[in-house]
């Protein structure tokens, strides 16, 4: 595994340099990593430093990022423990982090600040975890003890470490500070179950391919990538250092299809070009790396996500693949009226088709290594709209229902009782767990918490969880329609699908009309002036010209909110570096010139009416 230790770093004349720290080890080595101030990469010797600063302790370097006219260098500062994975494999989650210039001279203008402000707001808003000792970027399974044998899938900081890994390559010392880091969730409890002390926990990671928020990352793309794409895997491990693990993933409806946003609490519902050719490669990538794939389809077979269910088996048909398994639940129907044990009816569906609880990963760890006892040869892939809510409920039951097998096979439960009845405290931390892991990929997402987590969290279906779930619901269309640009930024900026250095003209500038931009300010103004004349008239409120001057703004504010209203595609928050498969840019001309741009919808993608009919 890479990046065994801590480091600490210090400003020289030639940059940064970075130093293992070793506590057993009285002497700390002379090799130091230089980071220079244009951003090579080499191994020095301390004695040849001039150092302008004292060292400074940090967990690692999560890498280097060159925006506008700068090269800064990213140090994950403090960290908080989550866990112990078997045999002393600690791992971490990212709590603090420093972006630090290497051209100290460089003064930042105003689009460099907005790219740092957009940096800042993306690891601030991350949840970012690694291990020295063991690779979060890969399963139990495929831990295969190589420095630099991370899957660059789920390598979230692989795009800012891409220049120091090419160094580690041909550098075998620099592969010390190679720090693979996973954007999802990791948690690792112990429990004294009886004489047997055992570990359970949770591993998730999210791709970093077609990765973003809500409405601006739906469906697959031409390289068979989908949206909101992670792996879930969950551990028990008992005391005898048997690893068992289990895998399941979910994913975006892997066909093209977009949801637009106008300001409407339901966007606008979007099919793309019918190519089933980028669902053939997603899945036979998933065949070649998970085996068998049962793939669980949640949306709802009626109503707005009809048409989704629809492309989706249209796909499953033309693929004609005996390696995929498809079913359809119908969640929302069978769990009406918060009887959401009916959930179970699916398990016996799966079963039916050939899915064992049996079908996990089994591994003898040692402290000279570890031996692949059996290996899972399938995985469930479940999906709903957002692969959140309705996902988080099946998984955590799915995972439920193989952590009974996993006991029965290790000798501590017959089998005859289930385990949560058994246990009831280790049935709270496996609720708790699977809760907060859902909350964690829900906010990567959705910008929220998950919904529904009130039965994840305790088993059965409330009132107050349903009024918790109104108000996520709530926040989602905010955040959604108003923030999220920002946010989609941050991932296309970190990720390096987009590279400031090679945009010539600012993204930051507003392109709209005149008349679009000044149009929310009218609104404003004239709601303002409205509330100020009914607070602090001036004479009688029912004198003729405060009656005239409100029926004014009245009609200014009224013809604003319908404006914007009707044109709500035009005030949506849309991102501003990476373009939109469903959205393009159109030219607005006034008297031979262009006056600015207003987005619409791509020719490609067209609305699908269908599911407005009666069938």
């Amino acid at each position: 595994m890479t990046a065994s230790t801590p480091l600490r770093y210090a400003q020289t004349e030639e940059g940064y340099v970075f130093q293992l720290v070793d506590e057993r080890q009285e002497k700390q080595t002379d090799k130091l990593l230089l980071i220079s101030n244009s951003a090579e990469y080499n191994i020095v010797s301390v004695e040849k430093q001039i150092f302008k600063t004292a060292y400074k302790q940090i967990a690692g370097i999560l890498g280097v990022i060159h925006l506008y006219s700068n090269h800064y260098v990213i140090t994950i500062d403090s960290v908080s423990d989550h866990g112990e994975i078997s045999l002393g494999k600690p791992t971490h989650k990212v709590e603090s982090f420093s972006i630090l210039p290497l051209n100290t001279k460089q003064k930042p203008d105003e689009d460099e600040l907005k790219y740092i402000e957009i940096l800042r707001s993306h690891l601030n808003n991350s949840t970012l975890f690694f291990s020295y000792h063991y690779d979060l970027t890969n399963t139990n399974a495929n831990q295969n003890g190589n420095p630099l044998g991370f899957n660059d899938e789920f390598m979230w900081n692989y795009f800012v470490s891409s220049k120091l890994i090419e160094f580690a390559k041909t550098t075998s010392y620099a592969t010390n500070f190679v720090l693979p880091v996973i954007y999802g969730y990791t948690k690792f409890v112990n429990y004294p179950f009886g004489q047997e002390p055992i570990t359970f926990g949770l591993i998730t990671r999210r791709s970093r391919f077609r990765a973003g928020t809500r409405y601006f990352r739906r469906g697959i793309n031409r390289e068979g990538n989908v949206a909101n794409f992670n792996e879930t895997e969950q551990f028990l491990i008992t005391a005898t250092n048997k690893v068992y693990s289990y895998l399941q993933i979910r994913g975006s409806v892997p066909i093209f299809w977009a949801e637009m946003n106008n300001l409407k609490y339901k966007p606008k519902l979007l099919l793309g070009p019918n190519d089933y050719l980028p669902a053939r490669q997603h899945f036979d990538n998933c065949i070649s790396r998970y085996g068998t794939n049962y793939l669980v389809n949640l949306v709802n077979q009626s109503g707005y996500e009809k048409p989704i269910k629809m492309g989706y088996e249209e796909a499953v048909t033309a693929l004609n693949d005996p390696q995929i398994k498809y079913t359809y639940f119908d969640f929302h129907h069978e769990c009406s009226k918060m009887r959401w044990d009916r959930v179970k009816l699916l398990l016996h569906h799966l079963a039916e088709l050939g899915l064992s609880p049996e079908d996990c990963t089994l591994i003898q760890a040692s402290a000279s290594g570890a031996e692949i006892l059996k290996k899972q040869s399938h995985v469930v892939r479940t999906n709903c709209m957002d692969c959140l809510d309705r996902t988080n409920v099946v998984q955590s039951m799915l995972g439920r229902w193989v952590l009974q097998q996993q006991l029965k096979d290790e000798g501590l439960i017959d089998g005859a009782i289930e385990w949560k009845d058994l246990k009831p405290d280790l049935n709270l931390i496996f609720q708790s767990i699977w809760a907060d892991n859902a909350d964690y990929v829900s906010m990567a997402y959705s910008g929220t918490g998950a919904l529904k987590t009130d039965y994840t969290r305790t088993g059965k279906r409330t009132k107050k969880g349903a009024l918790n779930d109104l108000i996520n619901s709530i926040t989602r269309y905010v955040k959604n329609n108003y923030y999220d640009g920002l946010r989609q930024d941050g991932f296309d900026l970190f990720l390096g699908i987009v590279e400031p250095y090679e945009i010539r003209v600012s993204p930051f500038k507003d392109n709209r009309p005149p008349f679009y931009q000044a149009v929310p300010y009218m609104f404003t103004v004239g709601v303002f002036i409205i509330l100020a004349t009914l607070i602090w008239p001036k004479g009688n409120l029912t004198e003729y010209k405060n009656i005239s001057f409100l029926s004014i703004m009245s009609l200014v504010s009224g013809f604003s909110m319908a404006f914007m209203i009707k044109n709500g595609i035009q005030y949506v928050n849309w991102p501003s570096l990476a373009k939109l498969d469903f959205l393009e840019k159109k030219e607005i001309v006034k008297d031979g010139k262009v006056e600015g741009y207003l987005v619409e919808q791509n020719k490609d993608y067209h609305k699908y009416n269908k599911h407005d009919k009666k069938q």
